[in-house]
């Protein structure tokens, strides 16, 4: 004699509830936790001779419709700004490229080559969103 009763077979379907109650015990408990992990430890760092580094954020490169290179808002020879960007490249900044539209595409890419040539492993082109109608 079979335990089960007549016209019931077993149940085989697999019941989801407590699983997605368990991940999101979880989901709440990482995103209550996670903010807490950035926070660091008081060290008392010492003191020596020598330049701190620079604690610049993303370096942005402008190219004028006339062709001419500006970083900061002043007016760079190609020599001078892969002069600057080898010097920055040490500490591994992210640099952004904005480039006039009616700059040839030449030119963008030379400049980009010299970027890449000065030791910056980071270089994003900064463009503007299309405006939906």
């Amino acid at each position: 004699m079979t335990s089960e009763r007549p016209g019931r077979g077993s149940l085989s379907e697999i019941n989801v509830t407590p699983l997605v109650d368990v991940m999101l015990v979880l989901l709440v408990i990482f995103m209550v936790t996670a903010p807490l992990m950035k926070q660091g430890v008081d060290v008392n760092l010492p003191q020596a001779k020598g330049s701190s580094l620079p604690n610049e954020g993303p370096v942005t490169i402008n190219i004028k419709s006339d062709g001419s290179l500006y970083m900061k808002g002043a007016r760079l020879s190609m020599a001078q700004m892969r002069a600057r960007l080898s010097m920055l490249s040490k500490v591994d900044p992210d640099v952004y490229l904005e480039a006039d539209r009616d700059v040839s595409y030449g030119r963008v890419a030379q400049v980009m080559g010299e970027i890449k040539a000065a030791g910056v492993q980071k270089l994003g082109i900064v463009t503007e969103p299309i405006k939906s109608k």
